[in-house]
């Protein structure tokens, strides 16, 4: 069973002593300090002289900054999560310019994520004990399972949440062994009502975690807001809301995980649409559900473990009717609420429970993706290949004759249907 070597986070949860907390705290604020500073040279180097700062002039700037009077505090910690907080600026801003994110923004005291990079060089690392730069103690890891035998550390990242948790992750690189070949496929079908629809027919329940703890979250805030801005009582306030809001996400996070391992080790090929989740919760009466599904964490989950463990993952344009095609006949309906969960096809008179019935359109469409090499309509460009998929005409017939569409007679009617529907949608937008 081949193999491949990935680079792989491993995340512990910490118990600091006293003193490290007020290390690892100042460290926090000074790698912040050093990002709104640089943020701040950049933009006004761009906005006055027209003029790009580099990664290598920043570094200069931190090295002056320090022997100033009013900044000599950065002296004071590590210096390699300062010039780690300069090199991830630096991607900010490539991020930017390659137009995939919005000009980086000031990091905030209370809202920004208090964490801290190392690199090798200021960190020990022996028989399993973590001993950071400026720390004559090892971290007291709590380790929930175990490192890959014989990994070295390169990266570790410090971090500390708003329930006040503090976190250390642990970047190796590893190897990851494949899952056995199979020749199962899979469509998934993101709904409301259950987390998954799957073509089998399988709905997978949606837990809506929210609900379980929307009680003791709302009484919490209403505790938090009664409380006087700045006092110690609104911060233990504060805290416990936290705690509420990640005991959910865990749970959450949790759940997504086995869901995704799941149809990952027991299929070859799973196919998604590739929703706007941003777009959507826009909508006030579905927002919450949809937030609570977290459909966008289900999407990054599948794409790194297909990844990893030798599996396709394919995205089909959001744009495809998968709910108004009948997956028997493969005729389109012209429109239909949203409210309407079985419908009647009018072509055959098949009864379809219309979120399976999605769930067999995008496998049809997943399959006829496969084996014409490219998406229904072009794709986002994902930072696992770099490279977007293009818009394909599903004419060649021939090549419908690969293992994939093997499946029965039936089967290779309602692919070729679902192709046809592809075209039809893809020309009617198209224009």
């Amino acid at each position: 069973m081949s193999g491949t070597q990935v680079k792989r986070a491993f995340k512990y949860r910490f118990y600091p002593t006293e003193e490290q907390a007020a290390e690892l705290s100042r460290t926090f604020g000074c790698a912040r300090k050093v990002y709104n500073l640089a943020l701040d040279a950049r933009t006004r180097a761009w906005f006055t002289e027209q003029r790009g700062v580099n990664y290598n002039e920043t570094s200069a700037m931190l090295t002056a900054w320090k022997k100033s009077e009013d900044l000599a505090f950065l002296g004071e910690v590590s210096s390699v999560p300062l010039q780690q907080t300069l090199r991830h600026l630096q991607g900010a801003f490539t991020a930017f310019f390659d137009k995939r994110a919005k000009y980086p923004r000031f990091k905030s005291r209370k809202k920004s994520r208090a964490s801290a990079e190392y690199t090798r060089s200021a960190f020990k690392w022996r028989d399993g004990q973590l001993t950071l730069a400026k720390m004559r103690e090892p971290l007291n890891i709590v380790r929930s399972r175990p490192l890959p035998e014989g990994a070295e550390p390169s990266t570790v990242t410090v971090s500390r949440d708003s329930a006040d948790r503090w976190f250390v992750s642990i970047l190796v690189e590893t190897s990851v062994n494949h899952h056995t070949p199979t020749d199962q496929a899979v469509g998934v079908d993101a709904d409301i009502t259950s987390l998954a629809t799957l073509s089998t027919g399988e709905k997978i329940t949606n837990p809506k975690h929210s609900d379980r703890e929307r009680a003791r979250l709302a009484k919490a805030q209403r505790v938090l807001g009664r409380k006087e801005k700045g006092s110690n009582n609104r911060a233990k306030a504060r805290l416990k809301v936290a705690r509420v809001q990640a005991k959910i996400a865990d749970r959450r996070r949790d759940h997504l995980h086995k869901v995704t391992t799941r149809l990952v080790r027991e299929n070859q090929t799973v196919v998604i649409e590739d929703l706007s989740v941003r777009n959507m919760v826009n909508n006030r009466r579905l927002s919450r559900a949809i937030s609570d599904a977290s459909w966008a964490e289900m999407r990054s989950m599948l794409e790194y473990k297909c990844a990893w463990y030798g599996r396709d993952l394919v995205v089909i344009d959001r744009w495809f009717p998968s709910s108004k095609t009948c997956s028997e006949c493969g005729k389109l309906t012209e429109s239909m609420q949203l409210s309407v969960r079985e419908w009647t096809c009018d072509g055959c008179g098949a009864r379809h429970d219309r979120d399976i019935n999605a769930a067999k359109n995008i496998l049809a469409a997943g399959l006829a993706v496969t084996a014409c090499g490219a998406g229904v309509r072009p794709q986002r460009e994902t930072s696992r290949t770099g490279r977007p998929a293009t818009k394909q005409e599903l004419s060649d017939v021939s090549r419908m004759e690969s293992p994939a569409f093997r499946r029965g007679s039936s089967q290779a009617s309602r692919l070729v249907s679902a192709a046809a529907s592809c075209r039809a949608v893809d020309s009617q937008v198209g224009s």
